[in-house]
């Protein structure tokens, strides 16, 4: 895994930006987790740009549905590979995806 990202936090009124990279699965959930509730602090959702995201396991999915039930979560750059598994478990009628951060933004 390489080294995250921690959050971005854009100007006042937008949404709060995390960008992990590299492999997530379930020893690192709970840092995946971490950076989530920082960034939702004080806020009332989160994008999550996973252009640098190259492997998710299940326990990340779950993640994802949780954060996605609990806030207003909206993914932006879904690589193809991720946007095929999220595709087999039906989850990309369910979640907010955007082509780029930009257009999350502007939702």
């Amino acid at each position: 895994m390489t080294s995250p990202a921690s959050p971005r936090h854009p100007g006042a009124g937008s949404l709060p930006v995390i960008a992990p990279q590299g492999e997530f699965d379930y020893g690192t959930v709970p840092w995946l987790q971490e950076q989530i509730d920082t960034a939702l602090n004080g806020h009332g959702g989160l994008i999550l740009d996973a252009g640098g995201i190259t492997f998710i396991d299940s326990t990340v999915l779950t993640l994802i549905l949780a954060t996605h039930q609990r806030t207003h979560l909206r993914i932006a750059n879904l690589p193809p590979r991720l946007a095929q598994v999220f595709g087999v478990y039906g989850i990309d009628h369910v979640l907010n995806l955007y082509p780029t951060v930009d257009a999350a933004r502007t939702a």
